[in-house]
């Protein structure tokens, strides 16, 4: 189990200097919001994109890879009933596949709320069946770069469509891509029924990538939930891949959320 952090949190720092701070609080992977690269991420140059990489490398940081894929974009969405906007959102994400890999990145987590939540006159039927077509096309890229696409289930106050592991497992299981998988994200796994590391032992398989959280919104140890059965649970599942912190409330400053999460995550690891 690695521990990575969001870089959206730092909002105005340079990325270098994300980099390297994260990489001197012990972190080992940075994760990337693609709307932090400027208005068209998906159009960066090949010179840009390796001057990030290498500048993560420099560091002594990994990129982990990209989330909020489809945040701050107009056009897009998962489940339309218009196909040109279904296309146009095949074509976007599997341009963000190739600029995770070139970044040297491996895992992209979709979770963007608004642009897959279901409007009328969509059916969840028919909503299910165009989320299938749009992850399947873009599954197929991830296989040819060594992408993982991560479906992340959220809490039902943030979409109608697709709130628990179990219901994001079965969407990406019927692409039948070996790229598609799901995210466990603490926060949204707190809407659920069922306690955490119950959700966590039946689907750790299946997860590609795990958010740190709480509720309430920020970093781990920010709030009530209690990480250490959490940890126990993906040490059992045999999880070993990152645990990134994100947040949505940038209180009091980055630097102390990055520092104390992690030092509260380690406090919380298995023995």
């Amino acid at each position: 189990m690695r521990f990575g952090i969001c870089n959206e949190m730092f909002e105005s720092w340079k990325l270098e200097d994300v980099f390297q701070k994260t990489s001197e609080l012990g972190y080992s992977g940075v994760e990337i919001a693609p709307f932090t690269l400027g208005p068209r991420p998906v159009e960066l140059p090949a010179a840009e994109r390796e001057s990030i990489r290498a500048s993560a490398a420099r560091a002594g940081v990994e990129i982990i890879g990209l989330h909020w894929l489809l945040a701050k974009t107009e056009g897009l969405h998962l489940t339309s009933p218009d196909r040109e906007t279904r296309t146009r959102t095949i074509r976007y994400l599997q341009d963000l596949v190739r600029l995770s890999a070139d970044l040297g990145g491996s895992v992209l987590i979709l979770g963007s709320p608004q642009q897959r939540s279901i409007c009328a006159p969509v059916t969840r039927e028919e909503a299910v069946e165009y989320a299938r077509e749009t992850l399947a096309e873009v599954g197929k890229v991830a296989e040819e770069l060594g992408q993982t696409l991560c479906l992340e289930p959220l809490g039902p106050e943030e979409t109608n469509f697709v709130n628990t592991a179990d219901e994001a497992w079965a969407l990406a299981a019927s692409t039948g891509s070996s790229a598609v998988k799901i995210i466990l994200d603490v926060k949204a796994m707190s809407t659920e029924a069922r306690p955490i590391p119950e959700i966590i032992a039946s689907h750790a398989a299946h997860a590609g990538h795990v958010h740190a959280n709480d509720p309430n919104r920020r970093g781990p140890g920010f709030g009530d939930v209690d990480f250490r059965p959490i940890f126990k649970a993906l040490q059992d599942a045999g999880y070993d891949r990152y645990v990134s912190v994100e947040v949505f409330d940038y209180r009091p400053d980055p630097v102390t959320i990055a520092r104390e999460s992690i030092e509260y995550m380690r406090r919380c690891l298995p023995e």
